[in-house]
């Protein structure tokens, strides 16, 4: 049996960080904890490159535009609502949402707090192992 599992180190792929600039006093801090989480995966900082949208709304389309790009292993999509939904849809690369829907502005800032626990660091994490498992399923993408 074959087991196809990311890990933790995604030197030489690339990836986009797509972020809401609405509530930015919460997205800035998810975008410094996405940021943080691909470089101790050893992501090269010219390997990132951050696209900022208006809101959380125009995160997917940036994130379409993106992928179809084909520049990118991996989407990192990262924003707030306070209430609300956003829609996602299917893509060819893999787009993880770091986007917080909370009751409040301290709830916000509770999540996009430093360290680990911050939702931009596990929204880059899972983008790195999804960028790994999607390239090692990917026929014809030499392994890194």
């Amino acid at each position: 049996m074959r087991t196809v599992e990311g890990s933790q180190s995604a030197g030489g792929f690339r990836f986009a960080l797509v972020v809401s600039k609405y509530h930015d006093f919460v997205t800035d801090r998810l975008q410094a904890g996405a940021v943080a989480a691909l470089a101790a995966a050893g992501v090269r900082p010219d390997d990132v490159t951050v696209v900022r949208v208006p809101g959380a709304f125009e995160l997917p389309f940036a994130a379409r535009r993106a992928a179809a790009s084909g520049a990118f292993d991996a989407i990192v999509c990262l924003g707030c609502l306070v209430r609300g939904a956003t829609a996602s849809g299917e893509i060819g690369v893999p787009i993880t949402f770091g986007v917080l829907t909370t009751n409040s502005i301290e709830e916000a800032l509770q999540r996009a707090a430093d360290g680990p626990s911050n939702k931009g660091w596990e929204a880059a994490a899972a983008a790195v192992e999804m960028a790994i498992v999607s390239a090692a399923l990917h026929p014809g993408v030499p392994s890194r």
